[in-house]
């Protein structure tokens, strides 16, 4: 296999990240790293032919370290430096979203960041399309040569590609654990050429060779941020019987190659044709295994291999959800299990303004509700009666030609109106859809009942000519609230 991919036009990366998220780690105790110093630690992966780095705002002084790095080398075009922007939830204005980039390039002291990748905590608000397109107009300025983003799920993953923002990456969870990325994923990125960067390929290390065979760890014994979040992993995919089940099967294609359980494990990853790189995290100056991980481009996977693997993992329950819903919704597998090590709290999406004893309406802003006098979304008593909602953000018509893409964000939106009003998509007890033509009715469907599974609202979906140029479908929705 080849070490390193094209993952867009002019940006040539390692099929292996260096992932710095432990530099985090390493200054838990308030310390600050030397950066000059510690920068050196990077050059032994670029003498192995890994060039390519991956950071965020929030991995303590991963940037400065990295930007020390490479303005330390002659030839600067040689390293990859990829971060990402975390912002709170709630609005975003031009002003924000300028601000994070112009930071991120002091810190690593560049004049254009290779790629820059968005995490959004709540998909309701549509803020997380302002900041996308704020950085795609920062793009334009020559701040920012790539865009990708981090932890979408599939469904917004698309919103965004089709609203013609040019994503070319995907920053998600996946390995032989959870298998999210090869579902509804796949199918988003080979269609808008999206490509992913895995991580959590060692579930925290879990997925070594130390764990073979050992006997489940109590809570107490878990010594990383890591470990506490991939413990959950396990638990949730079963437990740890299936999971040794599945080491063992690993060592066994390991020992054949003469290799690794974790070279195996990685490797196995890098079979997903939409994957175009592992992130492997490292921390620099303690723990590198530099020649181990390049061992991972070395090792030809044999078609009985990828079975024996398949059926070690059909014994594992599929994590639920979609990817990067661990950070959004039950179960949280992250480290405290719960959102409390990351979010204070989270804004409404609108703010409801009372009309009358009990009765109050949300305006989502658009130019149609002013003119043709009539709100978002009326609740009365307990009842929430939303208006027939399109694919508008602001001026904007959010998701293309993409008949999916423009049902997800209308359901965002119908979602932001029922949180703000303090209930949720399951208080929905009937839902009527219009759609411009009928022969988009099955995406249209399909996109509904990945959003209102479980739930099963009442529903009605006809043939209607929609007001307005491209809008491809229009839904209104009902809700009581237990």
């Amino acid at each position: 296999m080849k070490a390193t991919i094209e993952l867009a036009k002019q940006l040539e990366i390692s099929r292996i990240v260096t992932g710095l998220w432990q530099i985090a780690d390493m200054e838990r105790d308030g310390k600050t790293l030397d950066p000059v110093a510690t920068s050196k630690y990077m050059q032994p992966y670029i003498n192995a032919g890994l060039t390519s780095f991956d950071m965020a705002d929030h991995y303590g002084s991963s940037e400065i370290i990295a930007g020390t790095f490479k303005n330390s080398l002659e030839n600067k075009n040689g390293v990859q430096l990829f971060t990402k922007w975390v912002p709170k939830p709630g609005k975003i204005c031009r002003g924000d979203v300028r601000e994070a980039v112009q930071t991120a390039l002091d810190r690593m002291q560049l004049p254009c960041i290779d790629l820059i990748q968005f995490h959004a905590w709540f998909y309701p608000d549509p803020s997380w399309l302002d900041g996308l397109f704020y950085l795609k107009e920062l793009q334009e300025e020559g701040l920012i040569k790539h865009l990708g983003v981090t932890n979408f799920d599939a469904a917004h993953l698309r919103i965004a590609c089709a609203s013609g923002i040019p994503i070319v990456s995907n920053q998600i969870c996946h390995s032989v654990i959870d298998q999210r990325a090869s579902l509804q994923m796949k199918h988003v990125c080979e269609t808008y050429n999206v490509k992913i960067l895995a991580f959590g390929t060692l579930a925290g290390g879990f997925l070594t060779d130390k764990w073979l065979g050992k006997s489940e760890p109590k809570d107490t014994e878990l010594t990383t941020w890591s470990q506490m979040k991939y413990k959950r992993f396990i638990d949730t995919a079963g437990g740890w019987t299936p999971y040794q089940n599945l080491l063992q099967t690993l060592k066994e294609i390991a020992d054949k190659h003469q290799a690794s359980i974790a070279n195996i494990a990685s490797r196995y990853i890098l079979e997903n044709p939409t994957v175009a790189a592992i992130i492997v995290g490292a921390r620099l100056g303690e723990s590198e295994h530099i020649a181990d991980n390049k061992r991972i481009l070395e090792i030809d996977l044999q078609l009985e291999d990828i079975s024996a693997i398949k059926n070690a993992q059909n014994q594992l329950q599929p994590i639920p959800g979609d990817c990067g819903d661990e950070y959004r919704k039950p179960p949280f597998l992250t480290a405290s299990g719960d959102l409390s090590d990351h979010l204070e709290t989270i804004p409404k999406a609108f703010t409801p303004i009372k009309t009358g004893k009990n009765r109050e309406q949300i305006f989502s802003g658009t130019e149609w509700e002013e003119y043709a006098g009539y709100c978002r979304a009326v609740k009365d008593g307990n009842r929430i009666h939303v208006s027939g909602t399109t694919a508008t953000h602001g001026t904007m018509m959010i998701g293309g030609n993409d008949a999916a893409a423009q049902t997800h964000f209308i359901i965002d939106k119908i979602e932001g109106v029922l949180t703000s009003f303090g209930g949720s998509l399951a208080d929905v007890v009937r839902t009527r859809i219009f759609v411009n033509q009928l022969e988009d009715w099955e995406p249209v469907a399909r996109a509904h009942g990945e959003r209102f599974q479980g739930i099963n609202p009442a529903n009605t979906l006809v043939e209607a000519k929609l007001v307005g140029n491209g809008y491809m479908v229009e839904i209104e929705a009902e809700a009581v609230l237990s």
